[in-house]
């Protein structure tokens, strides 16, 4: 590939097929040290014409930017906004579940509006992800695969940490397998009260195939579409706004795994999903997800361990 050309295909992956020309630095290296050397006085160098080439820099024409192919429809920004964020990510924004054709043919704007409130949420929830502590790598099946002294050692500390902020949680949904079974044990004792529910969608696989893809990791192509499916079930059936009748906001944990925890953080945050695998997290880790009335997701903490000792953080 010739050097022009391989410019104009970086000019249009940084800008998306929609710039008209690019300007890449060639030729003369800055000064020993980093940063151009300031003129005498101070003075800000004069800013060449449009037409003109400054010196050490190679201008691509327009035509560069006409042979770019189209942006991936994921990144695409819609008509008239600054980003990307699709407020009906969850399909329960409130314009969008009321019949249009009945809107505009049968309602004024007054009932309109009192129909939009039927549907508003009003609670904002707290999602509390935790990734189960330390366990067996040597059992064979699922049963085998129990935390370790050092695990129950981390759930502990977990639970206290969870304990400690003094928040009302309702509920723990747990992944079935046994060594977030049992890290759900152990953390719910410093959470007395509070139910517990088991479920599969949460149980650990592979959710989407990992970009960039790493050599130390790779199953079969058939556990993408046996696993992925299910994690984003999980997905869409746990990480919502609030139901409209929900009145107060609410505190939920989820004791999982690690690729479930950052596929679902990735998918609430509308992050391109392939990313997972770029996060780590620790045994017994606190990921934070906050859900707005309005559908707007922040992420307040990711893989949180400052609470253990340096000597208990593991990350098997």
């Amino acid at each position: 590939m010739s050097f022009r050309r391989a410019l104009a295909l970086a000019a249009c992956g940084l800008a998306g097929g929609s710039v008209l020309f690019s300007a890449v630095a060639v030729g003369k290296q800055p000064a020993r040290g980093g940063d151009a050397e300031p003129r005498p006085g101070g003075s800000a160098a004069a800013v060449p014409p449009a037409s003109a080439a400054p010196p050490g820099l190679l201008l691509l024409p327009p035509a560069a930017a006409a042979s770019c192919p189209p942006a991936p429809g994921w990144i695409e920004r819609p008509a008239g906004t600054g980003g990307y964020w699709d407020s009906n990510w969850d399909r329960r924004e409130p314009l969008a579940l009321i019949n249009l054709k009945k809107k505009n043919e049968e309602t004024g704007e007054e009932e309109l509006a009192s129909r939009l409130d039927h549907y508003k949420a009003k609670a904002t929830r707290h999602i509390f992800l935790i990734r189960h502590s330390q366990y067996n790598l040597d059992g064979r099946a699922d049963k085998d695969r129990t935390l370790t002294p050092l695990g129950r050692e981390q759930a502990e500390l977990t639970g206290h940490r969870l304990a400690s902020l003094g928040l009302k949680f309702d509920q723990i949904i747990h992944s079935s397998m046994t060594r977030a079974t049992e890290t759900t044990e152990i953390i719910s004792k410093h959470l007395p009260g509070v139910k517990k529910i088991s479920t599969d969608l949460l149980r650990e696989g592979a959710p989407i195939e990992p970009d960039p893809p790493v050599s130390h990791w790779k199953p079969e192509a058939v556990q993408y579409y046996e696993d992925g499916a299910r994690i984003e079930a999980a997905f869409r059936n746990f990480i919502h706004r609030a139901d409209a009748k929900q009145e107060e906001d609410s505190y939920e944990i989820f004791v999982c795994h690690a690729n479930v925890i950052r596929y679902i953080v990735c998918r609430a945050l509308q992050f391109p999903p392939e990313g997972w695998l770029r996060m780590s997290l620790n045994n017994g880790s606190i990921t934070h997800l906050v859900i707005r009335p309005n559908g707007r997701v922040a992420l307040r903490t990711l893989g949180d361990t400052g609470f253990m000792p340096p000597d208990k953080i593991t990350r098997t």
